[in-house]
Order: C-alpha cells, then structure tokens, then sequence
C-alpha cells in the first residue's frame, strides 16, 4: 500500500490564539519503508501521525491510501480501516488490565467480529519471544514483555503499515533497544511499512528513511 501525504496542515484557534502545529507536510510511505520522524516535545510528531492514521482531521491538505483519499471516509468507516490495514504502537502501551496477553492481542479481530488465525497468533509470539507469557495479565509482565504484546496487537490483523508513537519511551535502554530491532525484523521480513515517531537520535537513525520536524515544519534528512 502506497500512502501520500500533501500539504498537510493542522491549525488550532483563531487570531492571537492561532497555532500552527503542522504545517504543509509532504511525505509518501511505501511498503517496507521505514520512517523515523524526530523532533522535541511540541514540535507537531504527534499531531502528524495522527493525521497520517487518521485518527485526526486536517485542516488542509490530502492524504492518500493506494490513491484513495482517507479523509472523505466517515467516521465508522474510517474506524474500520484504521483497524484493518493500520497497526499502532505507543508509549503508553494501552494494554487492557483485566485481559490476558493472548486477549489484549487478539481483540482487534474480535472487535470487527472475526477469529484471530491461529497459526499466525502463534507464529507472531513465537516471533516475538512471547509463547510463553500469553496466558499473563499486563501487571504480570516486564515493560519489554507488555511493548512486544502491543506490536502482536498491531500486528495480528495485518496491517499495511505500523505507527510507533515513542515506542521506547516507558523501556530502559536494553528493552528500548530490543523492541526497535524486532520493529526492523517485522518491517523487513513482513513487508511492512513502519514510521515511527522519536525524540531520541539513536532510535531516528535506524531508520531507512529520516525527518525531523521543528516547529510543525517536516522536512527529511538527506545522507551527508
């Protein structure tokens, strides 16, 4: 799936209050890429991959999915989307307390009334060193362990393409270091397209791709 993003802007308030959090960004995002956006806390990371997603609305611009425009979806159909072809990854790892590893993974597919296959549940815990911990509650896993439940999460209805928002943010730098190769091993081997959103250098040079983004203005780092 190819995306394209144009001209992408995001405004609050009017007048004195006006904010420009993003402003005019181009981006376009193909299969296996792998995208790190890097910028300072305020500089609009969040703001553009939630507009990338479309979990929120420009206030200009076009965004493109396969030459589709996401933005002329509903809100139902847009929430159907968003959990069939995107998968998401954040800082906080939104893991439901009172639900096993196994049933925080596969309730994506329940929520679209589907069975999770199987074979590939399993396959993605094997894959993620998690076969052993399915039947654990959250509280019962290292911060490591709940980060790699999040990716089976964002991975177990195939998506297209994985936005990671801060995925390290909660992790020492050993598990902070191990979940970002596994994202590279999922985005390589799985043909997935991964962006992820950082403020740290050592995680933004991973990527095959590199932006940064100051003051709601995108532009990519090119190799000097």
């Amino acid at each position: 799936m190819n995306i394209e993003a144009r001209e992408l802007s995001k405004i609050y308030g009017e007048g004195e209050n006006r904010v420009v959090a993003l402003e005019r960004a181009a981006l376009t995002i193909a299969p296996g890429d792998f995208i790190s956006i890097m910028g300072p806390s305020g500089s609009g990371k969040s703001t553009l991959l939630h507009l990338l997603s479309g979990l929120d609305r420009p206030t200009s611009g076009r965004l493109t999915y396969d030459g589709k425009d996401l933005y002329s979806l509903s809100d139902r159909e847009l929430s159907a989307f968003r959990r069939q072809r995107i998968g998401f990854i954040f800082q906080q790892f939104h893991l439901l307390p009172v639900l096993t590893a196994r049933e925080n993974i596969i309730m994506p597919r329940l929520l679209d009334k589907k069975q999770p296959d199987e074979r590939y549940l399993q396959e993605l815990a094997q894959m993620l060193g998690i076969q052993d911990r399915l039947a654990h509650l959250p509280h019962e896993l290292s911060g490591g362990q709940q980060q790699r439940v999040a990716i089976a999460r964002a991975l177990i209805a195939k998506p297209d393409v994985i936005f990671a928002d801060e995925p390290t943010g909660n992790l020492d730098s050993r598990s902070g270091g191990e979940v970002m190769e596994l994202l590279k091993m999922v985005g390589k081997d799985m043909g997935k397209a991964l962006v992820v959103i950082t403020h740290d250098s050592r995680i933004a040079a991973m990527g095959s791709r590199q932006f940064t983004i100051v003051d709601g203005v995108l532009s990519e780092v090119t190799a000097g």
